[in-house]
């Protein structure tokens, strides 16, 4: 197993067993699916961009923006000890920025911590909790439950959560920079090189640097905020904060499987295309595991919560959150800004 499949749980003996046959199968082992994700990805963004000017802005922009989330998913791979045993020879195929914001290294690093699933949610240890302590709340008590409001609701959440991850890396990095750290000054300094070759070469394919940071690699984390909405809830239980997500097949190959997120946490080395195999072998399994944290389908989340936000705001079982105020005065600036929303959407 890669070094970055940390902890694993079986459900199991059997399950385990029948999981180390699978590995053993010869087009398994060659992890032939995820080189195929490799080459349809760097295949399709470069022939698209190349081609730019044949196909024009109206087709090659949704298919750029379409191979640049793709490639989001495809660096998730890389991180977790895919398709080589080399973590060196994965990172080359993840460095090239195509979704431009941050290295992958830092992606790589927050995205390992984040798997420590007994700290899963808690804002003080999981990089990509979307929850808060009561100290954040109440350091900006009229600030954070507007903007957590509007961040709660999912076109809140591709509209705003990549410029607010954006600020707060860049804020990050340069405390980190300013404190003499080489190790992310170096890493931002071939990111930089990078990307500063990539824009060069997009723009003598006749794409402008400023279109494809605000209309491609923009518009791609935002699609990627789609799968990431609400793939963790707060809960006693660690088993019962990963969602289980039973998306249509376009969702879960834009994303490689990873709808299927507690088999992902459970298993975090198993490659994408065993997420949905194993899941389907003990779906019911699964689903009591989860304590019922089961959608249908990306949908659901768009007709539930386009206008109405998700109850995430002060994490409710840190200690000292007491968060039976903090929780309703979010909840009430969650119910204005829905009622605006809807007044804006849906005038009488």
């Amino acid at each position: 197993m890669p070094k970055s499949a940390g902890h694993r749980h079986y459900l199991h003996a059997r399950q385990r067993r029948w999981i180390q046959r699978l590995r053993r199968q010869w087009w398994w082992r060659l992890e032939l699916p995820t080189w195929g994700v490799i080459v349809a990805v760097y295949g399709g963004w470069f022939l698209t961009a190349a081609y730019w000017r044949v196909l024009g802005p109206w087709l090659a922009t949704p298919l750029l923006i379409l191979f640049t989330t793709g490639y989001l998913s495809l660096q998730h791979e890389l991180i977790h000890g895919h398709p080589t045993r080399r973590p060196w020879l994965n990172q080359l195929f993840g460095l090239l920025p195509l979704a431009v914001w941050y290295p992958y290294g830092l992606y790589r690093d927050t995205h390992l911590r984040h798997h420590r699933n007994p700290h899963l949610t808690d804002p003080r240890r999981d990089p990509e909790s979307y929850y808060f302590t009561r100290a954040q709340w109440r350091r900006f008590p009229r600030l954070l439950p507007r903007l957590a409001a509007l961040r709660n609701c999912l076109p809140g959440r591709m509209l705003l959560s990549p410029l607010w991850d954006i600020g707060l890396l860049t804020a990050g990095a340069l405390r980190r920079m300013a404190a003499g750290d080489g190790r992310t000054l170096a890493m931002w300094l071939l990111h930089g090189a990078l990307l500063a070759w990539l824009l060069y070469w997009l723009q003598r394919q006749g794409i402008a640097p400023w279109f494809y940071l605000l209309l491609v690699s923009y518009p791609a984390l935002a699609i990627g905020k789609i799968r990431s909405f609400y793939e963790h809830r707060a809960e006693r239980d660690a088993a019962a904060r990963s969602v289980l997500n039973e998306a249509a097949w376009p969702w879960r190959l834009l994303f490689l499987n990873l709808n299927y997120h507690l088999v992902h946490h459970d298993l975090p080395g198993l490659p994408w295309y065993g997420l949905r195999k194993v899941y389907l072998a003990e779906r019911d399994a699964y689903r009591r595991r989860s304590q019922g944290f089961v959608v249908p389908g990306y949908g659901s989340w768009f007709k539930q919560h386009a206008v109405t936000p998700l109850d995430v705001g002060v994490h409710p079982f840190l200690a000292g959150a007491g968060g039976k105020g903090n929780q309703n005065a979010a909840g009430a600036t969650a119910a204005i800004l829905s009622a605006r929303w809807k007044r804006v959407l849906y005038p009488k």
